[in-house]
């Protein structure tokens, strides 16, 4: 039989979702697993055991496999990576303490800014220098360098960032350390910040290359352990990993530059959100991804995500800028807005109702889940709320213990001095207010406005929540794709295998070499493309993109533009001054304008990508309508008897009115009273709200 089939495998905070797709038919089989915190392994390797039992899959069948993790990401949060030290320049061992110098809470006395990767004692200096142009002022100390190497490799470390001023202009004297080190000690785990991100700026270029040091070595091992497991269970597929950027990439790739994957689950939900919107003929949508440990949100303007050139992470004030570590990475531009089903819900200092930001988790899970938990969460609450069913919990795999939630609930709500069912809606709607809250923010300072887009739900608990959600934003469409509940996992297998790559390039557009731009982006593609090459991506339909970096001469900051076919200085003035204006209103008059940085993003569909979902049984015309159910909705009085229907047997061109309730495995769909509901051809439902 021929290995056709492709498997993605998205290990969440809360649970490990798979999908296995056909793509000669677009047939999908999904199932979600509880992730299992001390080997993430483990519990996907038992998820799909399962998915194959349930599909009646040979695992011999499997062509791919594509995966998203959290794992390098909760490394960084928790402080749980490999022991690090940095080689750099010396005089420059503190950069990663002195960071910015800003604070991103002016009047906090107590203020926690982040903790470098990186000890003190484990931050040694080079003997050598460069001038900003990359030309040598001081050669570099190799017997000097190797001497600090052993110190530290005396002290444990196993994985060493090395970061020389000025390497972005100049790649040689870090490789030429590198090379040095590397015949010394061959063990140790080497990240060179001219392979990592060769930009200007110390402090993020440090960190970046710092964080790839730091999960490293937990990358390669846990990939190692990952593939051998998949060809234990019989499995012949390659493996890719999803990348922030919202491409794939092969392992090698992945094991050379983890800090790309810091962002990949995220990311593969607005690619998700993207391609399902796309399906349903909706160009504007916020994709809004919600699943058990926290809630993100992606615009989507024209079918595609926006891409970011940098994230913060690991914030020790989770939703304020400023107070993570600064990565320069491609990634999706994703807005944490929230918390997820699992977020624990409190009673403040101040007598207030609080929700998250910490979770349950997968372990103990919350309250219903009768895992030890005992503090009450969302889902718990939204299982009070009637907007979940006890009995049909994953399809009815998961045993839930409604009486605990309850318990749970009402011991919190009597500390609050409420009744158990309006300290249930409190916590809904708390995290609800939360997360419209921050994303009107978002959509703001992006220059948008909401009621331009449909919020498309995503992840185990967004539908559930969107639309509430969508009602405090003013968004007047909710959409619910076939599948949500593992939307993103879906996402990472329509993803096209892409590379993003960058070059210092300092220059005024008066006076720029474009001979020498050519070159460099000439580099740049021969660079992207074998990597993707190494994919097995459809090469013949790649996609490249030429980007810039651009500023006003004098300036601090820069924008990120796409660069025109001809590069002429016209050319390249008039589309960056078309940018600045979209994002400032207005340009100085007179101003010169200089190149920062190139990038060049190329892409290419996988096979297997793209094509359409049919989920088992989705829209076979049989008996939809489920029975009806107390549901409680604030706008309409309080509990109202609402209908609760099978996703499944719904056919495409359905129309129903709100209030209902919609069931399938992975997710509830909750719609409101005075929404006109269709389900549209690619088994997607609409809710618009009417009244």
């Amino acid at each position: 039989m021929a290995a056709s089939l492709s498997l993605g495998i998205d290990i969440g905070g809360t649970f490990t979702d798979l999908v296995v797709l056909d793509p000669a038919d677009g047939r999908a089989v999904i199932w979600k697993e509880s992730t299992t915190p001390d080997d993430p392994s483990r519990g996907a390797i038992t998820g799909l055991m399962r998915l194959l039992e349930k599909g009646g899959i040979a695992p011999g069948s499997i062509g791919r496999v594509v995966h998203a993790t959290t794992l390098f990401t909760n490394a960084l949060i928790e402080r749980k990576g490999a022991a690090t030290g940095l080689l750099t320049t010396e005089g420059f061992t503190d950069v990663l303490e002195i960071g910015r110098e800003r604070k991103y809470e002016l009047y906090d006395l107590f203020l926690e800014m982040p903790a470098p990767l990186v000890p003190r004692p484990w931050r040694r200096p080079a003997l050598e220098r460069l001038a900003p142009d990359g030309s040598v002022e001081r050669p570099l100390d190799v017997d000097a360098a190797l001497r600090e190497v052993e110190a530290l490799v005396a002290a444990g470390v196993t994985s060493l960032a090395i970061c020389f001023l000025h390497a972005y202009a100049n790649p040689a004297h870090e490789r030429l350390a590198a090379e040095a080190i590397a015949k010394r000690f061959p063990a140790l785990s080497l990240s060179l910040s001219c392979d990592i991100a060769p930009e200007i700026r110390e402090y993020p270029r440090m960190v970046t290359t710092a964080a790839n040091a730091y999960v490293r070595p937990i990358a390669a091992t846990y990939l190692d352990t990952l593939e051998a497991a998949l060809q234990r269970a019989g499995i012949p597929g390659g493996l890719f990993l999803m990348l922030s950027n919202g491409g794939l990439t092969h392992v090698a790739e992945a094991k050379r530059a983890p800090v790309q994957l810091l962002e990949s689950g995220p990311a593969a939900g607005a690619l998700a959100g993207a391609w399902f919107g796309r399906h349903a003929k909706l160009d504007r949508v916020l994709a809004f991804d919600m699943g058990g440990t926290t809630a993100k949100l992606a615009l989507v303007d024209d079918g595609e995500p926006i891409v970011a050139w940098g994230f913060e992470a690991a914030r020790t004030k989770r939703f304020l800028r400023g107070s993570g570590l600064p990565v320069q990475i491609a990634t999706v531009e994703l807005i944490e807005i929230g918390a997820g089903g699992g977020s624990i819900a409190r009673r403040s200092e101040l007598g207030t109702l609080h929700v998250g930001p910490e979770s349950a988790g997968a372990q103990p899970g919350p309250v219903c889940y009768g895992r030890g938990g005992a503090e009450p969460t969302v889902t718990d609450s939204d299982l009070a709320l009637g907007y979940l069913n006890a009995n049909f919990f994953l399809g009815g795999t998961m045993t839930i213990d409604a009486g605990k939630a309850g318990a749970a609930l009402g011991g919190l709500a009597g500390t609050l001095g409420l009744d158990a069912a309006r300290g249930a809606f409190g916590i809904h709607d708390v995290v609800n207010e939360n997360m419209a809250g921050a994303a009107r923010v978002a959509i703001a300072e992006r220059g948008r406005v909401p009621q331009d887009y449909a919020l498309l739900a995503t992840g185990g608990a967004a539908p559930v929540h969107a639309w509430h959600v969508g009602r405090k934003l003013g968004v007047t469409r909710v959409v619910c794709p076939p599948g949500a509940g593992a939307g993103s996992t879906i996402g990472m297998l329509m993803a096209p295998a892409r590379i993003d790559r960058v070059a210092s390039f300092n220059a005024r557009l008066a006076a720029v070499d474009w001979d020498a731009a050519a070159r460099i982006f000439d580099a740049l593609e021969a660079d992207a493309l074998a990597v993707v090459a190494a994919t097995g991506a459809d090469l013949p339909r790649r996609a490249v993109r030429r980007l810039a970096d651009m500023r006003y001469v004098g300036q601090g900051s820069e924008i990120t533009i796409v660069l025109p076919d001809a590069l002429t200085p016209d050319t390249v003035l008039a589309a960056f001054e078309a940018a600045y204006r979209s994002l400032f209103g207005r340009t100085p008059p007179g101003a010169a304008v200089q190149f920062v940085a190139l990038r060049l993003s190329l892409s290419a569909p996988m096979p297997g990508s793209g094509g359409a979902l049919r989920l088992d049984g989705l829209g076979a015309g049989t008996t939809a309508l489920k029975g009806h159910r107390a549901v409680h909705f604030p706008d309409a009085g309080g509990e109202v008897h609402t209908p609760v229907y099978d996703r499944y047997a719904l056919p495409t061109g359905t129309r129903l009115e709100g209030p209902a309730v919609f069931e399938e495995n992975e997710s509830t769909f909750i719609v409101g009273p005075g929404a006109r509901i269709d389900v549209l051809a690619d088994g997607s439902i609409l809710a618009e709200r009417i009244a």
